[in-house]
């Protein structure tokens, strides 16, 4: 490990000082949603408390306050991802919202009859989803691109299904149940070589990795304010300009339009044309406030943390009899999925719990994938800086017994 102080950090955070069954709270599924720290709690209070009216629409001073407050958070995440204007940055409720958002509008514009969308084996539903209801509706075709035994995305094949017809590319920056930090910056040069477009779904990029969509080149990416300490329902969608200033919009009401009447309406400019009815103002407000928070840590320190953590985990699995991981691949980062010989993962997950131990079980949102690797599901563990590696020996020994008690 390294000098980061992840004692000094859990303080930050309220839910980890609470007992789970009697038991201290062992919390190891930051992958599906972060806990939060308490400047991210204090500035949620303090909108609902202090400045808490609609945005874009009042002048009296509650409202010119929550909407500067709002525009301010869209101008630090502009910043935190080195995205050129903050016209490219939409408030969604997620990482989901942002891509069906894309999936409609640009499906819209650009997409047709013999079209084509390509998307990886290792995606997250929220990335396959949309796009065959788009295909549906459109007649298009969904293309996949493979992964080998190691998790490693076929960069060769995913190049060689980019076709005339291909109308966009669509991969996780980072696989939610393998951890494989996919080489997105060669796969956009791939498809901009084509004239291809490329989404990345940043839901866990966003987290482990520093992100510029400029030094990227990426046309989209989407992620999710909770994974990033932030409050639930708060998420973005980067786009480049000239792509959203061509798009649609998804949904219409108040504050994407320009003019209405029974003859037409007109809309509003980016990005408040991707933005229909009452934002979620104090969401924005709490994902600036956590990336404040992240911005105050030694991002350098934290990151050699994080990773030593994730190397300490899948070396104290592996010595577990009947264990297999599964995403072997590199770079990896702290997320760990695993089956155990013998035992079912929901059987599993439900002990740990009882021990305190919070981990995630199931198809982890990855169905096809899971049939990749011929299981119904896995185990997954999610480290983030704010876990110990004393947590990870105890999930160690809970798994042990977990094992004896279910085949001896």
């Amino acid at each position: 490990m390294n000098t980061f102080n992840s004692t000094t950090i859990r303080r930050d955070f309220p839910a980890l000082q609470q007992q789970v069954y009697g038991k201290p709270l062992i919390y190891l599924d930051s992958a599906a949603t972060a806990q939060k720290p308490q400047c991210v709690i204090d500035t949620v209070n303090a909108m609902h408390t202090q400045w808490n009216a609609n945005v874009h629409r009042a002048v009296h001073y509650l409202a010119v306050q929550c909407t500067e407050r709002y525009e301010q958070a869209r101008e630090t995440v502009r910043r935190f991802i080195h995205a050129l204007s903050a016209q490219e940055i939409i408030f969604t409720s997620g990482t989901t919202a942002a891509i069906n958002l894309l999936a409609f509008s640009f499906g819209e514009r650009w997409v047709g009859a013999g079209d084509e969308i390509l998307v990886t084996e290792a995606e997250h539903h929220s990335n396959i989803v949309p796009w065959q209801q788009l295909c549906a509706r459109k007649g298009a075709t969904l293309k996949v691109a493979p992964v080998d035994d190691s998790g490693r995305l076929q960069t060769d094949a995913l190049a060689a299904l980019i076709g005339e017809r291909t109308r966009l590319v669509c991969v996780a920056h980072i696989s939610n149940v393998l951890g494989i930090v996919n080489p997105v910056k060669e796969i956009v040069q791939l498809a901009h070589a084509r004239g291809v477009p490329v989404l990345i779904d940043g839901a866990q990029g966003i987290v482990h990795e520093p992100v510029d969509v400029q030094a990227l080149g990426c046309d989209f990416y989407a992620f999710s304010g909770h994974k990033l300490y932030a409050p639930t329902g708060i998420g973005v969608l980067y786009g480049k300009e000239r792509y959203l200033e061509q798009m649609p919009p998804w949904q219409g009401g108040g504050d994407m339009i320009a003019s209405v009447s029974f003859a037409g309406t007109t809309f509003a400019d980016l990005p408040l044309k991707f933005e229909a009815g009452t934002a979620n103002y104090i969401g924005a407000c709490g994902l600036a406030a956590a990336i404040g928070y992240m911005e105050s840590l030694p991002a350098a320190e934290a990151h050699r943390y994080e990773q030593a953590l994730a190397d300490y985990t899948v070396r104290r699995l592996s010595a577990i009899e009947g264990l297999r991981m599964y995403g072997a691949a590199t770079p990896k980062t702290g997320v760990v999925s695993f089956t155990v010989d013998g035992v079912h993962p929901l059987d599993a997950a439900t002990i740990l719990d009882k021990s305190g131990i919070a981990i995630r079980t199931g198809h982890l949102c990855a169905e096809p994938l899971m049939r990749r690797f011929g299981v119904h599901g896995m185990l997954r563990v999610s480290p983030a800086f704010y876990n110990t590696p004393d947590e990870i020996d105890t999930l160690t020994a809970a798994l042990q017994k977990v094992r004896k008690m279910i085949l001896f």
